[in-house]
């Protein structure tokens, strides 16, 4: 063990106070010794405190974490599972072992420092803290979940522990503050303020949240309730540089606008709402995507247009592939699923041993998932696509090989001008917007590269159940399709003429709580001539 540098300073400089007492012969003098070396055993004691201090605080860290830990190693998808606990992972990895680095860093300790320098490496950083965040506000605009839900553990259909503290929410609402994002940030440092309210200990200040909260609300147009919560601010801290100043802007803004509504009809004034900010006090910003109402409502299990009387047109039957060899002795249970645009599941597509093998090699190479840029075809991430994604093609295994095959005999059309075999994995959040798979008119290069054509067809396979979300939608025509292991589904994008079915435009909706696996197969036009022939009309 390191003796700390303080501590042989003063050895060495009682040494030397020592050795120079040899040459007193007064009581008087020696004396002085005598109070130097009470000032520096005072000195000893109090770094001697200050150290167990820091050792108890050590401690505490090492009995909360041996505590988390045991749990979460216990069932690692199953803790991950829960997307509190994923965006905790991220924090506390990103943020809180720093703070633990720098309070061992105050005396150093070579083992724990090499041992941090070598993780550290696999460590999230701040870019992953604010990815999950994101995921977690992801999932409370599109399964209308409170942040008080979420703070407190409660998710549709369970209740864990997995709680998000005063310093969560407010993290919570700062990420979406410096996004630019005052919607979210007004529900988080809400909810940061509620907890704090209600006795919560916490690190950050009533102040601060405050100073975050009432510009957030100013930014979302609610002058009066701004001017409140500023209020509280300069209450609680006068001289805070920013409130005084906030205060009569507002003041004034607020002031002009009722000017000029007295000035067009008579109005009385409008107090700031005594009601509490909560989930649709405000409303969300629209954004890029114009379907995403209708979207969101199908993740949520509302809006879906199975009617009876389609009901009634879908069924069931085993196929064998125009009598293919391969599936003769044992036909694929087909269940249709959607009647125009068809689309069909089959039942034990995938082995529990096939699955488990295309996540062992498709692990080690997950990456962020890609789309390709319809300008250029090259292969790009993406906002709208949250997923970790990888390749795999049949030198890789023999699984891919019989899976692709396997495909072929289904479909009756080659996949020797498919793309590989993509496996994805989404965790907390995790998403694909709505998107077409085939590349439309205004992108003839999408595909060019692979100089195979368009996407004529996609055959998804399940790979795992989720326990909540990760639906695959499509929201022009209202369908639902729920993640079930083992299973797949097969849809045409294309008609028979090579124009691009509109309607089959779809979505991965946010894992809300489990792991979605899935691998799917894009299968191209080239080769598909003699086996797919074209129709007499554009829409056969």
């Amino acid at each position: 063990m390191r003796v700390p540098l303080c501590v042989v300073s003063w050895v060495l400089l009682y040494c030397c106070w020592i050795a120079q007492a040899e040459i007193f012969t007064s009581i008087g003098q020696m004396t002085d010794l005598l109070y130097t070396e009470k000032e520096l055993v005072h000195s000893l004691r109090e770094y001697i405190k200050a150290e167990e201090s820091k050792l108890a605080e050590v401690k505490s860290w090492a009995r909360k974490l041996d505590d988390l830990t045991r749990v979460s190693t216990s069932d690692p998808e199953g803790y991950l599972a829960h997307p509190v606990n994923a965006y905790k992972l991220m924090k506390r990895l990103n943020t809180e072992w720093s703070q633990l680095e720098n309070l061992v860093l105050q005396n150093p300790s070579d083992g724990f420092i090499s041992n941090m320098t070598v993780h550290r490496q696999y460590f999230p950083d701040a870019e992953d803290e604010t990815g999950a965040a994101k995921a977690l506000m992801r999932l409370q605009d599109t399964y209308h979940l409170d942040s008080e839900d979420f703070s407190k553990g409660r998710l549709p259909g369970m209740h864990s522990n997995a709680m998000l503290t005063v310093d969560d929410c407010f993290d919570m609402g700062k990420t979406a503050y410096n996004d630019g994002d005052y919607y979210h940030a007004v529900l988080w440092m809400q909810q940061s303020l509620k907890q704090l309210d209600a006795g919560e200990e916490a690190v950050v200040s009533k102040a601060a949240i405050l100073d975050y909260l009432s510009y957030s609300v100013y930014q979302m147009g609610d002058l009066p309730r701004a001017i409140e919560l500023t209020r509280r601010l300069v209450a609680i801290e006068p001289s805070h540089e920013r409130a005084g100043g906030n205060l009569r802007y507002f003041e004034k803004l607020l002031l002009k606008e009722q000017k000029e509504e007295r000035e067009e009809e008579e109005q009385t004034d409008v107090p700031a709402s005594e009601e509490p900010i909560q989930l649709g006090t405000y409303v969300r910003p629209k954004d890029h995507l114009p379907e995403r109402d209708i979207y969101e409502a199908l993740c949520r299990g509302e809006g879906a247009r199975m009617t009876e009387a389609r009901r009634s047109r879908l069924f069931c039957r085993y196929q064998d592939g125009s009598r293919n060899p391969r599936l003769l002795l044992k036909p694929m249970k087909e269940e249709d699923e959607w009647d125009s645009p068809h689309i069909v599941r089959y039942m034990e597509a995938l082995s529990d041993y096939e699955i488990e093998k295309i996540k062992e090699l498709a692990k080690p190479r997950l990456a962020r998932a890609t789309v390709r840029d319809p300008k250029t075809g090259v292969l790009t991430t993406a906002h709208y696509r949250v997923s970790k994604s990888a390749w795999l093609e049949e030198e890789d295994g023999p699984v891919i090989g019989k899976v692709n095959q396997r495909i072929q005999d289904i479909t009756g059309l080659t996949v020797d001008t498919a793309e590989l075999l993509q496996v994805a994995n989404y965790g907390v959040g995790g998403q694909y917007e709505p998107h077409f798979d085939f590349s439309r008119k205004d992108e003839p290069d999408a595909f060019k590269r692979l100089g195979t054509g368009n996407r004529v067809a996609t055959f998804l396979n399940y790979m795992s159940d989720v326990e909540a979300g990760g639906a695959t939608v499509f929201p022009d025509f209202g369908a639902v399709i729920q993640p079930k292991k083992g299973t797949a589904v097969f849809w045409y994008n294309l008609f028979k003429s090579g124009e691009g079915d509109y309607r089959t435009r779809h979505a991965a909706c946010p894992v809300l709580v489990g792991s979605k696996w899935v691998s799917n197969k894009w299968i191209h036009e080239r080769g598909q001539e003699f086996l797919r022939p074209c129709g007499l009309t554009e829409v056969d």
